[in-house]
């Protein structure tokens, strides 16, 4: 009860002056209250915070290929993380994007572009194409979260959607799009706008950027604890720099199989292949469960990421163990970077 007392505290230092100054839009701001700010002095001014809020609106290019599962029209949260309008959301929302818009707390709708995905961590980055008089809201320390600790979801929608949570874990993460957090933030309970939106400290810094709902948050195997899954922002620091100079991180790209496997009793089954990526060229089909990489065997999407991105770079042949119907095959996959199987954006 205690830490829920603190997490409404805090939340009441950003909420309840926009809440009281919508009600009441001609009258000034209401002071702050004495017992909130002597419960985070370090409370910024309610309306600056939410200017670092935006909603980015994406229309993806004709015929992408990423359509299928993420839609030709997307659209999430993305928050101000520097002064020139540098913009962090997470990375999906903009794959082959062919336009985009981030849209203010009051519905202005501005111009903007890609300016970095990076496919490891899973966040995007993008930037107005104009001026925009919105502050950076401050990164925090993503390591430093424990289990319980108060935090907030807020997303695009603004105060009416702030979503009080706590830490529930942090741990690895995989997915069956060839992707694998080693430490990933879990809160509960959940948001329903969970794409990119911002988790916020206790100190009002940005600590993670949402990414998914899901059905268990905690690592104790519990049932009944849905929450989301945030990358932490810990990830983005050491990439930061390269991403805004060329839009991508340092260093030779990992291999790209274009396969989805999934953790089926003990076995790795081929779930989606990727049309005209590597697997599917090099003959992997749904349904076949892969076995080795190489002369190692895996039977989790952590080893068997760990295998193929040990073998090299994109580009690298790997060698994939699988069964196929009732036969053992040993088969090359040439892997690529994943980027360069997006269509690229349109020029007229």
């Amino acid at each position: 009860m205690a830490l829920l007392r603190i997490a409404a505290l805090v939340v009441a230092a950003i909420v309840a002056p926009i809440a009281a100054h919508a009600a009441t839009p001609d009258a000034a701001p209401a002071a702050a209250d004495s017992k909130t700010d002597a419960a985070n002095p370090a409370a910024p001014d309610a309306e600056r915070f939410f200017k670092s809020i935006f909603k980015v609106r994406v229309r993806a290019v004709p015929n992408a290929r990423s359509s299928a599962t993420l839609g030709q029209e997307r659209e999430g949260t993305g928050v101000v993380i520097g002064d020139d309008g540098l913009v962090v959301t997470i990375g999906y929302l903009i794959v082959e994007a062919d336009e985009v818009s981030l849209v203010d707390q009051k519905g202005h709708v501005l111009p903007a572009r890609v300016v970095a995905y990076d496919h490891a961590t899973g966040l995007g980055l993008v930037r107005s194409v104009v001026p925009i008089s919105a502050p950076a809201l401050p990164l925090g320390d993503s390591a430093k979260l424990n289990d319980r600790d108060p935090v907030m979801i807020v997303n695009h929608a603004g105060v009416d959607d702030v979503t009080l949570a706590q830490v529930v874990s942090t741990r690895p993460f995989t997915g069956n799009w060839e992707y694998l957090l080693e430490q990933a933030i879990f809160t509960s309970p959940p948001t329903m706008n969970w794409s990119g939106a911002a988790l916020v400290n206790r100190d009002f810094k940005l600590v993670g950027v949402g990414s998914l709902i899901v059905r268990e948050a905690s690592s104790s195997g519990e049932s009944g604890a849905p929450g989301n899954m945030f990358v932490p922002i810990d990830a983005l620091k050491p990439i930061l720099a390269d991403l805004v100079r060329t839009g991508r991180r340092a260093g030779p790209a990992r291999p790209w199989l274009g396969v989805a496997a999934d953790e089926v009793q003990g076995r790795l089954m081929v779930s989606r292949v990727s049309p005209e990526g590597p697997g599917d060229q090099a003959g992997i089909k749904v349904g076949d469960i892969i076995l080795g990489v190489g002369g190692d065997g895996v039977r989790t999407q952590a080893e068997f990421y760990r295998k193929v991105w040990g073998r090299g770079a994109a580009g690298t042949d790997i060698p994939l163990r699988v069964l196929q119907d009732l036969d053992v095959k040993e088969l090359a996959v040439h892997s690529m970077d994943r980027v360069d199987y997006f269509r690229p954006k349109t020029t007229y």
